[in-house]
């Protein structure tokens, strides 16, 4: 029997990638979303057989693991690829969207990553695969919320990987750039298209890809993008407080 893989976010953008990626790699698939005829376009797509599952993770993460063992499968991949984010003050930001969006690039890793992850351990093989971001790497002023839930991303995936070393589970910090898909559409920029200056714009299919190569060659960590990977081991070598102060300007609502 085919490897299964539960892909979150699926309906659109990396996630969607991601999908048809794993479905060219023969993985059965269960697309995970709020969207459920997006899920089955994507579904139309892969190469394989996937289960359609609409479920809003701000909500139901603790349901999600149960639907999963009502049709009797078992995960081997889970790919925590869900999330969104906000643009602006934060003092001027919906509360509720800001709680929202901690439940899902937070919570909502924490509990499908538990759920699964002990039936990969007792198995002796699988692998959790989070996307985080780069705005992870630092604190992003306008998206302090945003960038703080991908820092909690990386941080909580770096740690798990330690802890799992030697069970045969590998585990993978994803950390893109700028992509263009719904995400800047959603976090309520005037202009999607706008990266705020910051260079390597690559598209999600291309994320999926390095990611999933990365993830079989059994990396840690992988920021996608020649140009955004160096772009952000420069960015190491400066202070904090300087970094932050010039993110402020480039990111500073007009």
């Amino acid at each position: 029997m085919p490897d299964v893989a539960l892909v979150t976010g699926a309906s659109s953008g990396i996630g969607a990638e991601f999908a048809i990626e794993l479905g060219r790699r023969g993985y059965e698939l269960v697309l995970v979303a709020r969207r459920r005829e997006r899920l089955e376009e994507v579904a139309a797509r892969v190469d394989t057989n996937a289960h359609v599952v609409e479920c809003d993770l701000t909500d139901d993460a603790l349901w999600l693991p149960r639907r999963v063992a009502e049709l009797g499968l078992e995960i081997d991949l889970l790919v925590n690829n869900a999330g969104f984010g906000t643009w602006g003050r934060f003092v001027e930001l919906d509360v509720q969207r800001e709680i929202d969006q901690i439940r899902l690039n937070c919570e909502a890793v924490v509990a499908l990553t538990r759920s699964f992850l002990p039936g990969m351990v007792e198995r002796g093989r699988g692998g959790i695969i989070t996307v985080a971001s780069t705005a992870g790497m630092q604190p992003l002023p306008y998206e302090a919320v945003y960038s703080a839930s991908k820092s909690f991303a990386r941080g909580f995936t770096a740690a798990l990987r330690a802890e799992l070393r030697g069970t045969g589970v590998k585990v993978l910090t994803v950390n893109p750039g700028p992509v263009p898909t719904e995400w800047q559409e959603v976090a309520g920029y005037p202009d999607p298209s706008d990266t705020h200056g910051v260079p390597g714009k690559i598209g999600p299919r291309q994320v999926a890809v390095e990611a999933l190569e990365a993830f079989e060659r059994g990396r840690g960590s992988i920021i996608p993008g020649a140009v955004i990977r160096w772009f952000m081991r420069a960015g190491m070598l400066v202070p904090e407080r300087i970094k932050v102060s010039r993110v402020e300007r480039m990111y500073r609502p007009r």
